[in-house]
């Protein structure tokens, strides 16, 4: 496909939403040669011209300060037509970078997205006048509804080079010149709008609403979870599925095969079995919470909140070595670690990456294990939850400052340009959920039913017990812990919040409760998270991970056992 068509813009100027619009479905995402910066490819046709629609990184300068901004420099090497993608309430920050396109002499359109709010806002923008001046197509839009997205199709061909002359020295003079003879201004009282951007954004209000806004996540997130698992899921699985499976197979021959598909047991969380385990591990178990999660999380961003997320914690992560945007895969993983690990792909660096996901796995429970901790530990007393989670907090911040000692690199500093707030629109979402989803089920999902075949395999040559013996038992002795914590460990790889009630009927004081339940939830990131992880880093940096935690967890239960 020859023609190209990028869409350039800065962030949150809605050009994901205007890549939609023009692509439909069929899109293919992937990361640009030789980064971790994710792009997405589509296709349009128009008559009978086929073009490839790129979604450029978002970029405030054609003279780049970050990763991101290094990919969207040499896409337009790549394309010969841009959409250059502006935020009309934004128009003075947005034309710096179309007078920096203007010098590349490649054929344009501009558009003016969310005219819409243009109104809201007391801003009126004359946009035949600046096509006039800047003599390429100004086409206004509100991509959310669809409002104008045919007219930049139907105008695609009508892209050309601007003959638009001006001292490139002199750029944001010239900006304000234009801004000045196209738009005009009338006072606006501030809006509720305002008033709650103001509060989330500011320091002294912004942390606390983002624990009660966090605390309201955990709520939706746990409510629609759960209810998909014990209201619909598992009841369809252990029902119908789960013994049609077992008779369909139950006669077939060899053994070997048999076992491969179904398992040696009837026992669902037990056998390995391809069409038991390795189903309902990523369908019952994970795909509940990636749902309510995604749900949260898109209406979260589409609503403008998640930049206000970054800057107020930006403070608070740089002393990790991270940036801002490193609290919302470590927000995410407190609901479940597998959207939390596909979420570190917003980072740049694989340091970054590397701090960012050791905060995820080791600062705090999933959903699911938080409400067996509570459950089990409240025999025990409030003390005793508490010192879980005081415990844990404390190991993974220890832990991320000493990785920021001893991994090279900087932590960058956060530029992001703050939205407005907006109602996010169901179409929208309901749409973004969907590619969310699917991304799960073709990325995350293969990996986890791979991880159970391998564990299938090594259970039927009899590895696994192996293991048990070699490093359970020790730990159990180590740990002064009942022996019967071997199998708990095991299932706890496939499960984390069966493995804590699992502990139930060992008759545990309140010592051991403490110990055991903080090396369960440290030791090793369950299946789903471990592949994902490894899909996500590699094997090297996987391994050298996992090897960290597990003997983190070790020493710090060994040393807690000591202690307490």
């Amino acid at each position: 496909m020859s023609n190209k068509i990028l869409l350039v813009g800065n962030p949150n100027v809605g050009k994901s939403v205007v890549f939609s619009r023009l692509t439909g479905v069929g899109v293919i995402s992937s990361n640009y040669a030789g980064t971790t910066i994710e792009i997405a490819r589509g296709s349009l046709k128009i008559g009978e011209e086929k073009y490839e629609v790129i979604d450029v990184p978002g970029t405030y300068s054609l003279d780049p300060s970050s990763k991101a901004e290094e990919v969207a420099v040499e896409l337009l090497k790549e394309g010969n037509l841009i959409i250059n993608v502006l935020d009309s309430t934004n128009l003075e920050r947005n034309l710096n970078l179309t007078l920096q396109l203007i010098k590349k002499n490649i054929p344009m359109l501009l558009i003016l997205n969310f005219w819409d709010e243009t109104k809201h806002k007391g801003i009126s923008i004359d946009y035949k006048k600046l096509e006039e001046i800047i003599k390429i197509p100004v086409i206004p839009v509100c991509a959310i509804t669809g409002e104008g997205v045919n007219e930049i199709i139907n105008r695609v061909k009508d892209a050309k080079t601007s003959v638009y002359n001006f001292n490139f020295e002199e750029n944001w003079k010239i900006v304000g010149e234009l801004v000045d003879s196209v738009q005009k201004l009338s006072h606006k009282h501030h809006t509720f709008s305002d008033r709650l951007s103001e509060i989330t954004i500011h320091p002294v209000t912004g942390i606390p609403a983002a624990l009660l806004i966090l605390f309201f996540t955990f709520i939706i997130v746990r409510f629609i979870g759960e209810g998909l698992v014990t209201r619909v899921l598992d009841p369809l699985f252990n029902l119908y599925y789960h013994p049609f499976i077992l008779k369909l197979f139950s006669s077939l021959q060899p053994e070997f095969l048999k076992q491969i598909l179904i398992g040696k047991t009837g026992v669902v969380m037990e056998s390995f079995g391809l069409l038991t385990t390795a189903v309902y591990i990523p369908v019952v178990i994970v795909f509940p919470y990636i749902l309510a999660f995604y749900l949260v999380l898109s209406f979260l961003e589409d609503f403008g909140y998640l930049p206000r997320v970054a800057v107020i914690f930006d403070n608070i992560f740089h002393r990790l070595g991270l940036h801002g945007y490193s609290s919302i895969p470590v927000m995410l993983g407190l609901g479940c670690k597998v959207p939390a690990l596909l979420a570190t792909r917003i980072l740049e660096s694989e340091r970054e990456k590397v701090i960012t996901t050791v905060l995820i796995l080791m600062s705090a429970p999933c959903m699911p294990q938080t409400a067996m901790i509570f459950s089990l530990g409240a025999k025990y007393g409030v003390h005793a939850i508490f010192m879980i989670f005081f415990i844990l907090f404390v190991i993974a911040v220890v832990t991320s400052l000493i990785l920021n000692l001893f991994l090279k690199g900087d932590a960058p500093e956060l530029f992001v340009e703050i939205p407005p707030y907006r109602v996010p629109r169901i179409a929208t979402l309901l749409n973004k959920l969907w590619f969310r989803t699917k991304g799960f089920f073709s990325e995350a999902v293969p990996m986890i039913i791979a991880g159970v075949f391998i564990i299938n395999i090594m259970d039927i040559i009899g590895f696994t017990g192996l293991i048990a013996v070699w490093i359970g038992r020790p730990v159990a002795y180590l740990l002064n812990l009942p022996e019967n914590i071997v199998s708990v460990m095991l299932m706890g790889f496939l499960r984390k919040d069966v493995s804590i009630a699992l502990l139930a009927p060992l008759g545990l004081n309140a010592k051991q409760f403490i110990v055991s339940s903080i090396f369960l939830v440290l030791y090793l990131p369950c299946i789903a998270s471990f592949f994902t992880l490894l899909k996500e880093m590699g094997a090297k940096v996987t391994f050298k991970i996992t090897f960290v935690i597990l003997t983190i967890a070790f020493c710090t239960a060994f040393i807690l056992n000591r202690l307490l």
